[in-house]
């Protein structure tokens, strides 16, 4: 990519695109985290979500999505500031590394929260 980027709308599209595959293609926990969204996914269609429900999934997968994103340009940012080992530059990216655990725990929750009622009731046991 050009060191001078386009202002223009489609342009930042494509950057960010650009940025999603990136991170689809270097970063094992962001294929997880699509993957763990994908069985999310096809248990809320088989569990016949609710409206609201879907709405409270797609906020929740996006949000991890996101903090992985944001955990991986910190990193990113991290090795390029200092390539050599530095105490400062471990808590940068220990302390994204939490942010990205805690959203996923949160993820957990959510769908226990969501999912776990109707699972039960469809297999008889609630």
């Amino acid at each position: 990519m050009s060191p001078q980027r386009s202002s223009h709308l489609w342009a930042s599209f494509g950057y960010a695109i650009a940025g999603l595959l990136e991170a689809y293609r270097t970063q094992r926990n962001v294929r997880i985290h699509l993957t763990a969204s994908v069985l999310v996914s096809i248990a809320g269609l088989w569990l016949e979500l609710q409206l609201y429900e879907w709405a409270i999934i797609a906020l929740t997968i996006s949000a991890v999505l996101t903090a992985e994103i944001v955990n991986t340009a910190a990193e990113t940012l991290v090795d390029l500031a200092s390539p050599d080992y530095h105490p400062l530059a471990r808590r940068v990216k220990d302390l994204a590394a939490a942010g990205v655990l805690v959203r996923a725990i949160g993820a957990a929750i959510v769908g226990l929260l969501i999912l776990g009622p109707p699972l039960l009731r469809k297999l008889g046991l609630g």
